[in-house]
């Protein structure tokens, strides 16, 4: 690997600082994930066979080519966030999400082979918003 100076760099590819990005919450990056998804609603995407049903390091490594993963993935914001690549393990490390939360949104058993980018979009805010009720939930039973 040749070593270069970021005025180099710059001549040959484009090059933004992560500062040029704010931090996102948990919420915010699931959100810019469905946002992702809408933008190509019709999109056809690839779900991931049998997660539930994987061996826990399996599963950390479970992909499918062109999934809700993927998407999410290809979005350069999200990478500079910290998202890695579009494996199972990742996306739940990425979007602090649960087993259960993001086997719903990406396992075949719900979906078949393929599902559609709005469908999956909505699963996605479906999760943020049954946190949201969870959240309000536990506030009231303590009080």
């Amino acid at each position: 690997m040749k070593h270069q100076t970021l005025d180099q760099l710059q001549t040959i590819a484009e090059v933004e600082p992560l500062a040029t990005y704010p931090i996102m919450t948990r919420q915010q990056r699931i959100e810019r994930w469905a946002e992702l998804l809408e933008q190509h609603p019709t999109r056809c995407l690839g779900a991931l066979r049998g997660t539930e049903h994987l061996y826990a390091e399996a599963r950390e490594h479970a992909r499918s080519e062109g999934s809700p993963l993927t998407v999410a993935f290809e979005d350069p914001v999200l990478r500079a966030m910290g998202l890695k690549d579009d494996t199972y393990g990742e996306a739940k490390r990425f979007f602090e999400l649960s087993d259960w939360q993001l086997h719903r949104i990406v396992c075949h058993c719900h979906v078949g082979a393929t599902m559609q980018a709005s469908w999956t979009a909505a699963r996605v805010r479906r999760t943020i918003a049954g946190n949201r009720f969870l959240t309000w939930l536990r506030k009231k039973i303590v009080r």
